[in-house]
């Protein structure tokens, strides 16, 4: 199926990019209910789904919400305001959504689901106070599954907003739309989707177009169309495939001149997110000389700290990346 969505100049001219937590938040709790671990994340989803499933987020308001394939809640996905979005405004946004989208948006995941959850029922009678329960549990998903990793996905998206608005200046917006993906098209003045579930067309929408890179939407797009606000489309973002990939290299004696060897080895061992007793069982430093170290790491912009149920992880900024990374070197 093929659905079309026509351009004016004004249209063209309010298309911008932006990075959006909520898109990263929807796509990989999306990922974490495949059976099987998926190919670009399987280094992730296997340090996270413990965390999940311990939490009992698998049988939470974001499993009633979004389903395994097919319609997301629209209310899920608020428009971001500039182009990096943060969580906390999205939440904001979210609690602000009017009764009748939820509604709305209610009735097309009942028509998708013949038995709808407890939680759906109650998300329709009393929107304002489960929309307080929903954010909350979307607080704690973040804290389990993307805060710990955020700085590096949010690279990730941040460098493909940069190349695509470079080629934009380079080639034009045409070229861009043409690069998305292989399911989107341009031609003369109409963007072009197939194999789309869900339509998307001006009458259903406001004016313009909102592209959103995400780590997690591959290997599809996905659509949303909430009118007068402009549509979105959610596209895989470049280099999904070596965000994974260790960034800790030979850099690290250099670093450990500077920082000392015990706090270099620390951060070297951050390149998955650990909890203290983790790192003292893999560093061989006591407990209490990697809770000092973590603290002076934090102070400097070197960690940031996640609390995960009862234990806090850390995790590597994307400062230490680069200081974990020969001069002269890429970053993936």
């Amino acid at each position: 199926m093929e659905y079309e969505l026509s351009f004016s100049a004004t249209d063209l001219a309010q298309t911008r990019f932006a990075v959006s937590p909520m898109w990263e938040v929807v796509t990989s709790f999306r990922l974490l209910r495949e059976e099987s671990d998926p190919p670009l994340h399987r280094r992730w989803a296997r340090q996270v789904r413990p965390r999940l499933l311990a939490a009992g987020l698998d049988r939470g308001w974001l499993a009633a919400l979004i389903p395994g394939t097919g319609y997301l809640a629209d209310f899920l996905n608020p428009t971001p305001a500039g182009p990096f979005g943060e969580l906390p405004a999205e939440l904001a946004a979210i609690r602000r959504s009017p009764a009748a989208q939820v509604h709305a948006d209610l009735d097309v995941l009942a028509a998708k689901t013949p038995c709808p959850a407890p939680r759906l029922r109650l998300l329709r009678e009393e929107p304002e106070a489960a929309l307080e329960k929903v954010t909350a549990e979307i607080e704690t998903y973040w804290d389990l599954a993307l805060g710990p990793y955020w700085p590096r996905i949010r690279q990730l998206l941040e460098a493909d907003v940069f190349h695509r608005a470079r080629q934009v200046a380079e080639h034009g917006s045409a070229y861009v739309l043409n690069e998305l993906h292989e399911t989107v098209s341009w031609d003369a003045g109409t963007l072009r989707m197939v194999r789309r579930q869900c339509s998307m067309n001006r009458a259903d929408t406001g004016a313009g177009l909102l592209l959103v890179p995400s780590a997690f939407a591959w290997p599809r797009v996905l659509t949303r169309s909430v009118a007068p606000e402009p549509p979105q489309l959610a596209y895989p973002a470049r280099g999904i495939g070596t965000l994974w990939e260790p960034r800790a290299t030979k850099a690290t004696d250099a670093v450990a001149a500077v920082l000392g060897r015990s706090r270099t080895l620390l951060l070297a061992e951050l390149d998955t997110p650990s909890s203290t007793t983790q790192l003292a069982r893999h560093s061989g430093l006591s407990t209490a000389a990697v809770s000092q170290h973590l603290t002076a790491l934090r102070d400097a912009g070197l960690v940031t700290a996640h609390r995960a149920g009862r234990s806090v992880l850390y995790a590597r900024t994307a400062i230490a990346d680069a200081l974990l990374t020969p001069v002269g070197a890429g970053t993936p």
